[in-house]
């Protein structure tokens, strides 16, 4: 028998849950100026909203317990695979501005508290009251099949392309070099795009009740309007905590240090910065497709004379000049 919590969709107890677990896990990292749980406290936190919402239910179909799974797996491997990485790293750099700062600290928490309710409704409204006293659809639907097998790919190319750079990011030879091996030959940030289609995998799933007739009215509705959770996660990647932290600010460190630039340069020039593609083919394509169809936006390009700075190159160079003996090139970029 299902239960009823504060609202038939588990919107304000998933709300509820969200905000006592961040909160919980923010008082110690605030009380002891400790990175290494905030990331596995936005992973796990997906796994508790989904087995209380699928417990709360009463109605465990295969649908149910595919999507909620899924949801589960996505957020346990992310957080382990992140806390692995900052035990090994030791400190979180995005809070060295904030980690003695209270109120920037918790809007970071606040934040990922939004994140982690928003990126469980496709979820949290499957499992919830008003849509399991519905009959549901068998599971094997169309949208069913395609859900796992999209989910199957993003979930390899998360987790490979995140094994493969910490491996190569391991080997001394390969410091400041750029990652360009496996996964990452096809697309510069693989793990971001098999984040972004496993969340819609997951709709695509709790969606087919709604899809093929079964729910109806408000419940209807609530279901196709959970594409909210992948579509924010998408531009949450896409626009504030992805690829515009990971793009422009990362090419220019490395012009303004000299730090494999011209590698990078190039390899910018022949990876898509998002879907995957061949780099042969990329590399001939003209500009405007890069720009519109492959998703990099001039937000993300790097233009030396109109981004880098130009004291810190002129410094670098002078340095070098020191070390090589060599006269100085007063021409720079």
């Amino acid at each position: 028998m299902e239960v009823h919590a504060l609202d038939d969709y588990y919107l304000a107890i998933t709300l509820l849950i969200t905000i006592a677990y961040q909160l919980f896990f923010f008082s110690i990292a605030w009380t002891l100026k400790f990175d290494k749980l905030t990331d596995f406290a936005g992973g796990t936190n997906f796994v508790v909203l989904a087995i209380i919402t699928l417990a709360f239910s009463g109605h465990h179909n295969a649908r149910q317990i595919v999507a909620s799974l899924f949801i589960m797996i996505w957020g346990a491997r992310l957080s382990g695979f992140l806390l692995f990485r900052i035990l090994k790293t030791g400190k979180d750099d995005r809070f060295d501005d904030k980690r003695d700062k209270f109120f920037p600290f918790l809007g970071f928490w606040i934040f990922q508290m939004l994140w982690v309710w928003t990126v469980s409704l496709p979820v949290t409204i499957l499992n919830s009251p008003n849509v399991t006293r519905f009959d549901q659809p068998n599971f094997g639907t169309g949208r069913d099949i395609a859900g796992v097998i999209l989910f199957a790919i993003g979930f390899v190319m998360e987790s490979v392309s995140d094994v493969q750079k910490y491996i190569f990011r391991s080997k001394p030879e390969n410091k400041g070099k750029v990652c360009d091996v496996g996964l990452f030959v096809w697309t510069r940030h693989p793990n971001y795009f098999g984040e972004i289609i496993m969340q819609f995998s997951i709709f695509m799933i709790a969606v087919s009740p709604a899809a093929y007739g079964f729910v109806r009215g408000s419940a209807h509705d609530a279901l196709y309007a959970s594409i909210l959770g992948p579509f924010f996660l998408t531009a949450l990647l896409m626009f504030l905590s992805g690829l515009p932290l990971q793009e422009r600010p990362g090419a220019k460190k490395r012009y303004e240090s000299g730090n494999h630039w011209e590698s990078y340069k190039t390899y910018t020039e022949r990876t898509s910065i998002l879907l995957p593609f061949p780099p042969q083919l990329y590399l001939g394509m003209p500009t405007i497709l890069k720009r519109t169809l492959f998703l990099e936006f001039p937000i993300y390009v790097f233009d030396p004379t109109k981004h880098a700075d130009q004291d810190k190159v002129r410094e670098r160079e002078a340095e070098e000049g020191r070390e090589s003996g060599e006269p100085l090139n007063e021409a720079t970029n």
